[in-house]
Parts: C-alpha cells; structure tokens; sequence
C-alpha cells in the first residue's frame, strides 16, 4: 500500500517534469544554433578581431609604467584567458546537460508508454515512443553541435593566447634593454 503511494507520487513527479524537459531541450538547441552563428561570424572576423585586440592589449601593456610593466603583462594575459574560457564555458555547459536532459526526455514518456501496453493502446503508445526518440535525437544533436563549437574554439584560444605570451614576453625582453 505504502510503495503504491510512494510509486504513483514518483510518477507524478516525474510526468510533471516532461514538459520542463522538453522546454529545457528546446532552449538547449535555440542556443546552440544562437552559438552556431556565432562560430559563423566568428570564423570570418577571427583574425581581425584577434589582432585588434592583440594590439590593444600589447599597446596597453606598453603604455603603463615600467615598473609594472611585467605584472600589467601577466593581469592582461590572464584576464584574456579567463574572457575566452567563459566563451567556451557555455558551449561545455550545452554539451553536458544535453544528453542528460535527452535522457530525460527519453524515460519519462516511457513509463505511459508501457502502461498504455498493457492495456493494448498503441496509439498512447506510439505517441510515448516518438516522444521519446525526438527528445533524445535533441539532446544528443545539441550537445554534438555544442561539442564541435568548443573544441573548435579552445584550439584558436589557445593558439592566440600562445602568440600573445610570446609577444608579452618579447616586449618585456625589449624594454629591460
């Protein structure tokens, strides 16, 4: 009687949750086709955005006094790296909760499904399996998408904050001159 009870409050817990899982995936692939375009746009600006901003910081590091020179070198490097880890951070985020809200979305219709066969409606049925096959398709597209973008990302960064460590370090060497 007790497990009856606690079984039918988890099953409304659970078919309560559906709707939010599905909206969840939803707003998963918006934004991952938002961050999509973005990897777009960005593919064609990289260079010029990245040496603009290359300059800046070099000329800002440049201006200050020399004294502080090396430590205004070493806040600008570190400040760049943590903007372009913050980027990344919200694709990663995309690629995580994906398949775990796919999966979600995958067992939750599952359970009306199995009962709706038991009782020989296989329309209820069919309507729960292809709930189930469309969220998990969602998910595991938005984080593969998700995934692609951040890797492709991390490896420009990392490339960009490479040349600009060098160059901090060059122009540190060239002013103890």
């Amino acid at each position: 009687m007790l497990s009856e009870q606690l079984n039918g409050v988890l099953r409304a817990v659970a078919s309560a949750l559906q709707t939010p899982v599905i909206i969840a995936l939803l707003v998963l692939m918006a934004a991952t086709v938002f961050l999509l375009g973005t990897l777009i746009v960005e593919i064609f600006t990289r260079s010029g955005t990245l040496s603009g901003r290359r300059e800046r910081l070099l000329r800002e590091a440049v201006e200050c006094d020399a004294s502080r020179r090396e430590s205004v070198a070493i806040r600008l490097v570190k400040a760049e790296k943590s903007r372009y880890e913050g980027i990344v951070r919200l694709t990663d985020g995309i690629a995580r909760l994906g398949p775990m809200m796919g999966l979600l979305g995958t067992l939750i219709p599952l359970g009306p499904g199995i009962i709706a066969l038991g009782r020989g409606d296989t329309f209820t049925l069919s309507q729960s399996l292809l709930t189930a096959f469309d969220t998990t398709i969602a998910g595991l597209i938005s984080a593969a998408v998700a995934f692609v973008i951040s890797a492709v990302r991390r490896r420009w960064y990392a490339a960009h904050l490479a040349s600009l460590e060098s160059e901090m370090e060059d122009l540190l060497d060239a002013a103890e001159k």
